[in-house]
């Protein structure tokens, strides 16, 4: 385990954005986003019978680096706490974070059910053991359940229940 602060660079020192084949019509040898999207290799792997599209390439070698943030700044924190406690603490708090991500009840007004199953979706209970509940990021915001009507505790009740 090493105690990195900042997650190592893993991008590639050139990037190429013009294939080809996917150039608009009117300006050859530029690639064409709205045509094609913001994947480059997304086009040229659609011909294939993937259902999962594939990840967007990384414009940038800090956005690469800002994925990893996250994992980095976790790692680090339990490594210190793995000094600090030994190694029962790291432990209990990966068995109480898997505890809750894979808790079957989740309620909406406790930020569960904020994807579309409710699977994998961010909840307080999660936020807390991951120290984030004070942050406001912008999947806090956007669930994409803006259109939806809010239900309550006892519509939720009933649905899980099948009343």
């Amino acid at each position: 385990m090493s105690m990195r602060i900042v997650p190592p660079a893993q991008h590639s020192s050139t990037f190429t954005h013009l294939p080809s084949s996917n150039s608009a019509p009117s300006a050859p040898g530029v690639y064409d986003v709205l045509r094609e999207g913001l994947n480059p290799a997304a086009s040229l792997s659609s011909s294939s019978s993937s259902s999962t599209p594939p990840a967007p390439v990384s414009r940038h070698p800090l956005e690469s680096r800002l994925k990893a943030w996250e994992t980095t700044q976790e790692n680090l924190r339990m490594e210190s706490l793995r000094k600090t406690f030994g190694m029962a603490e790291p432990i209990r708090r990966g068995m109480e974070l898997k505890i809750t991500r894979e808790g079957s009840w989740r309620p909406a007004c406790l930020g569960g059910g904020a994807g579309p199953t409710g699977i994998g979706s961010s909840s307080v209970h999660e936020d807390v053991l991951m120290g984030r509940e004070a942050s406001c990021d912008w999947e806090d915001v956007f669930t994409g359940e803006e259109q939806r009507g809010a239900l309550g505790v006892h519509e939720e009740m009933e649905r899980k229940l099948k009343i």
